[in-house]
C-alpha cells in the first residue's frame, strides 16, 4: 500500500520511522567489522545495508549526497534513484559510515547517517572539502562569519553566552591543515577538542554544550558531511556557514556541472538544508552522541536519534533486534 503524504510533495510522518530503520541496518552491518582495521570493508557493508533498506521505503528518492560520483562508486552515488517509487519525491543525503577510520579502529563516535528532504531541499554538493563553522541554538544572528579571524568569532560567542573566552571550547578535526587554526583558537584563549574523524557529530555536539563541552565547530571537512550536519541543525536549531574548498581545478569544474557557478559562495544553514528535513543517525561505536551497536546473546541493540525540522521533534530510539546469523531477523 502506498504511504500517504501530509501534503502534496511533503514528507510523510511515517518516514520518521523508516529512516531510523535505514540507519539502524547500516550501523549493525558496519559494527560487525569494527576494530578489524579494514575501512573499505566496513564502509561497504554499511552501504550495502543502507541501500537495501532504502529500496523498501515508499519514496521516489534521489541521492544528492552520496558515496561519490556515479563513475566512482557502485552504490548510493550522487544521482542514484532509490525507494519503491510510489511515495513522495524526496532528496536524500547519506553517509552510511561516518568515521570509517574510527570504526576500523573501534574508536568513539562512528555513526550511520541519513537525511531526507522535500525535493530540492538539500544542497547538491560535490564530493570535495568544505570549510565550516557552526554553533548551537539560542544565540543571536551575526556571530558567525566564516571569513572572520577565529578570535573575533570566539569573542562574539563568549559575549553572547555571558562567559569569558577561556570558558569556550572549539571542536576541530585533528589534521595538519588545521595547525594554524588550532594555534589561533588557543591564542585567543579558548580550548580545543581535537577529533580524529566524524565531523557530523562534531557539529551536532555544539547543540548541547552543557553535555558535550563543545561550543563551536571550526575547520575543513567533507562537503557531504557539511550538508548532513546542516540538515541536523535545521532540525534541532543552531547556525552554520559553509564554503566549498576545492583542491584542484577538476573539482571546481565538477561543481559547475552540478549548478554551482560561484565556488567561493558562503552557504548558510538554511541554504544547505532549505525545507522540511528528517535526519537520522545510529551509533556504530559508543560515543558522546549515541551508544554504539551492542551484540548480546543473539541480539543487536542500537541507539538512534531521529529529528524533524517541521515539528522540531527529537526522538531517541533504543531498539533490540533478534539476529539470524549476521543479519537482523527483521527491520519491520
Amino acid at each position: 500500500m502506498t504511504a500517504n503524504t501530509e501534503s502534496k510533495g511533503g514528507l510523510d510522518r511515517v518516514l520518521v520511522g523508516e529512516v531510523a530503520r535505514v540507519t539502524e541496518a547500516a550501523a549493525i552491518a558496519a559494527a560487525r567489522l569494527r576494530g578489524r582495521g579494514d575501512e573499505k570493508a566496513a564502509d561497504g557493508a554499511a552501504v550495502d545495508a543502507m541501500r537495501r533498506e532504502l529500496g523498501k521505503v515508499h519514496i521516489r528518492g534521489r541521492v544528492v549526497i552520496g558515496e561519490g560520483e556515479m563513475d566512482e562508486s557502485p552504490m548510493l552515488y550522487i544521482g542514484e534513484e532509490v525507494g519503491i517509487g510510489d511515495g513522495p519525491e524526496v532528496d536524500i543525503a547519506v553517509d552510511p559510515l561516518e568515521g570509517t577510520t574510527i570504526c576500523a579502529k573501534a574508536m568513539p563516535n562512528s555513526l550511520a547517517v541519513l537525511a531526507i528532504s522535500e525535493r530540492g531541499g538539500l544542497l547538491n554538493a560535490p564530493d570535495m572539502y568544505m570549510d565550516k563553522v557552526a554553533i548551537g541554538p539560542g544565540y543571536p544572528d551575526g556571530i558567525l562569519d566564516i571569513d572572520a579571524p577565529p578570535a573575533d568569532t570566539l569573542a562574539k560567542l563568549a559575549k553572547a553566552k555571558g562567559v569569558p573566552v577561556s570558558d569556550i571550547t572549539a571542536c576541530i578535526l585533528d589534521r595538519p591543515r588545521h595547525a594554524d587554526l588550532i594555534a589561533a583558537v588557543r591564542k585567543a584563549g579558548a580550548g580545543v577538542q581535537l577529533i580524529p574523524d566524524g565531523d557530523i557529530a562534531g557539529v551536532i555536539w555544539t547543540t548541547d554544550p552543557a553535555e558535550t563541552g563543545i561550543d563551536i565547530y571550526f575547520g575543513i571537512g567533507g562537503a557531504p558531511e557539511g550538508v548532513l550536519a546542516a540538515a541536523a541543525l535545521r532540525c534541532i536549531g543552531g547556525q552554520m556557514q559553509g564554503r566549498l574548498h576545492p583542491l584542484k581545478p577538476e573539482e571546481t569544474e565538477r561543481a559547475k556541472t552540478m549548478g554551482i557557478s560561484d565556488i567561493r559562495r558562503v552557504y548558510a544553514m538554511h541554504e544547505m538544508a532549505s525545507s522540511d528535513v528528517i535526519f537520522s543517525a545510529t551509533g556504530v561505536t559508543d560515543g558522546s552522541l549515541l551508544d554504539g551497536v551492542h551484540f548480546r546473546n543473539g541480539f543487536a541493540e542500537t541507539e538512534t536519534v531521529v529529528m524533524r525540522a517541521k515539528s522540531g521533534t527529537v526522538r531517541r530510539i533504543k531498539t533490540t533486534f533478534r539476529m539470524i546469523g549476521t543479519k537482523p531477523k527483521s527491520f519491520g
